[in-house]
């Protein structure tokens, strides 16, 4: 959909003539009442649930939309119940307007030059898509991560337009070291030679060496040790074996399982992500903080939430711990809203909430049959 308004941003700066990709499942009913809004997280996309079909009706192979587990005909969201809408965010590569397109403005490729974006941003830019679609009311928003996020910062811009909030695996803020990581991956790459001030496209190269290894740095940051060490642990690929002592020696050749697979991760990365989007939307994350214009204290910050919400965390995720989760919880309550939650013991760390996990499943599944549902 095509947006020719200008739309203001929290940086003081503004961007007008955009588009924003989306995909809608199921049917919206007469009274417009059964929309619920998935956002996404850091390198996903609109395409949340099903497949894509070429010309002639097969199925596009690995065309699965990224939380296809749960939403769907008979799944936890229910398709046959609820219209689902999925939307592709401002600066993300993948069909809504991003540093890769052009400024109208210039006609150059907006680069580095792309606005600063913060989840406030997106949200309001997603109000705007609902608005061109008529729908005044959300039965729920949800997302999973910064998707979380989100979802958290729906609820007190446009509180009286959401009714359920899901937010699962997220936090009200990121923490010191959490920042110190996406740092260190925007630092691997805005350092690599073909960056170019982040004007690659006009040099004709993309910075692929950093944006591997800002995947590479973001992957061990989403499976935990256990996941790791039970799908790797200290296991040699077979061509580091043959010697009588069962290693070959190297300082830079991939030896270790772990090694050949995060490397296998950061090329897939780097052939479909653009770099200046890495760099927007971990700073979108790094930002995200509702507490900070009421002293850093949460509960005031949340006061003007009316939803009543869900939210699920996971034990082994150390990067948005279940920590983080009851301290939103907390302040719910401490407001007197209408909260559930669920803590799961589940060993994949933050990549669980994208996970076929029948417990937790089972409890977006129950949370939505039993509140969610339109009467």
């Amino acid at each position: 959909m095509h947006f020719a308004d200008v739309l203001p941003l929290q940086s003081g700066a503004s961007i007008r003539a955009y588009d924003l990709s989306y995909e809608t499942y199921g049917t919206l009913n007469a009274d417009r009442s059964n929309a619920v809004l998935i956002c996404h997280a850091l390198n996903a996309s609109h395409h949340v649930a099903g497949v894509y079909l070429d010309a002639q009706g097969a199925v596009v192979p690995k065309s699965e939309g990224w939380w296809d587990t749960m939403i769907g005909h008979g799944k936890p969201v229910d398709t046959d119940v609820f219209f689902v809408i999925g939307v592709n965010n401002l600066g993300s590569c993948f069909g809504s307007t991003g540093p890769m397109q052009r400024n109208p403005d210039s006609g150059e490729i907006y680069g580095a030059d792309f606005p600063v974006v913060t989840v406030q941003d997106w949200v309001q830019a997603q109000a705007r898509l609902l608005d061109a679609l008529g729908i005044t009311t959300l039965a729920a928003v949800m997302g999973g991560s910064l998707g979380g996020m989100q979802a958290l910062s729906w609820t007190l811009q446009y509180p009286e337009r959401v009714r359920h909030a899901v937010v699962v695996a997220s936090a009200p803020n990121l923490t010191a070291e959490n920042i110190a990581f996406n740092e260190v991956a925007r630092r691997a790459i805005v350092t690599d030679p073909d960056f170019h001030g982040g004007h690659y496209g006009r040099h004709g190269v993309l910075p692929q060496r950093g944006l591997r290894i800002a995947r590479m740095i973001g992957h061990i940051t989403y499976l935990s040790d256990d996941v790791m060490n039970e799908k790797f642990g200290r296991q040699l690929r077979e061509v580091a074996l043959g010697h009588a002592s069962g290693y070959k020696f190297s300082t830079q050749d991939v030896e270790f399982q772990i090694e050949s697979y995060l490397r296998y991760q950061g090329d897939k990365f780097s052939e479909y992500f653009d770099a200046n989007t890495y760099l927007l939307i971990t700073r979108a994350l790094d930002y995200f903080d509702p507490a900070a214009e009421h002293g850093g204290k949460l509960t005031p910050a949340l006061a003007r939430a009316r939803a009543k919400f869900l939210l699920v965390s996971f034990k082994t995720d150390w990067r948005f711990s279940p920590a983080r989760s009851r301290e939103i919880v907390k302040a719910l309550l401490d407001n007197q809203r209408d909260v559930s939650y669920a803590e799961i013991d589940a060993p994949h760390g933050h990549d669980a909430f994208l996970l076929d996990d029948p417990r937790y499943l089972g409890v977006v599944r129950s949370y939505f049959e039993s509140k969610v549902a339109p009467c």
